[in-house]
């Protein structure tokens, strides 16, 4: 008697990925300084969507990269200097006690405290993204989180978390501690009265997850103002989250928002 594999029976039309859809696969790289470079000409390109797209406010907001050879490290945005003007150059480097030790500029305290925690808590999380948004202010402010009412939405269904403690401005170790610790092993964390954070196995996938989930919050916000949302089931919104909430397609899917912006702002590559 022959046995089918899976293989066999998966129609040719969908590629052998979890998905199904024909993704490659995250490059790896020789050596940690081709792969530092790579990192940070993909942190150059979030920081530029990040301004193209609204999400700057006025100080507010840092994205990180961990260092691929000093773990206790970590490569983020620049205090001062605007998202639609930061280039590879101007990216810093920041060890475990905050210390700038590459790049010119000085670090956002807050970016500190919040990233140095989050890259020590979670050695999964390669990168973090942290911005204040209309969208995840308003939701913030309701106290809600996303209800899994469209499949985007599903792809942080059990995988988000909502933190009301406010003390102020995050400048404290306590603080980006506490930030930390809650955000536990989620993908996302709501901050009340503040704004949102996601993390991922890279810098696309957790930049992905931070647009993902900004414009989920503007649906539901819409639906909310229109009347009541319907609601996936559980097992739909199970369904639902392991297409859309699939790492590999939040890696992939920021390859296309890299393929827009370089070509629009290709200067953000100067080094």
């Amino acid at each position: 008697m022959s046995m089918t594999t899976a293989a066999e029976t998966r129609p040719a039309y969908l590629a052998d990925t979890a998905t199904g859809l024909p993704i490659p696969g995250e490059p790896v790289f020789d050596n940690p300084d081709d792969t530092r470079r790579h990192r940070k000409q993909r942190l150059a390109a979030a920081l530029r969507l990040f301004g193209k797209y609204g999400f700057g406010e006025g100080i507010s907001g840092h994205i990180s990269v961990r260092d691929p050879e000093h773990h206790d490290r970590f490569w983020v945005n620049p205090f001062g200097v605007s998202f639609n003007r930061v280039r590879v150059t101007d990216l810093i480097c920041v060890d475990s006690t905050g210390q700038v030790v590459h790049g010119r500029h000085r670090v956002n305290p807050s970016a500190f405290v919040i990233h140095s925690q989050i890259h020590e808590l979670r050695p999964d999380a390669t990168a973090a993204a942290h911005g204040h948004t209309a969208h995840s202010r308003a939701l913030g402010a309701l106290g809600r989180l996303l209800e899994p009412i469209d499949q985007e939405s599903a792809a942080f269904y059990g995988r988000q978390t909502l933190y009301e403690a406010y003390e102020g401005p995050s400048v404290s170790m306590e603080q980006g501690r506490d930030i930390a610790e809650k955000l536990g092993d989620n993908r996302a964390i709501l901050l009340r009265h503040h704004g949102l954070i996601t993390v991922g196995g890279s810098l696309d996938e957790a930049v992905h997850w931070f647009f993902t989930y900004d414009s989920c919050a503007q649906v539901q916000l819409l639906a909310l103002a229109a009347g009541t949302p319907q609601r996936f089931t559980r097992e739909q919104a199970e369904a639902a989250g392991a297409g859309f909430g699939d790492p590999q397609l939040g890696w992939f899917s920021f390859q296309l928002l890299w393929d827009e912006i370089v070509a629009e702002q290709p200067d953000l590559l100067e080094e």
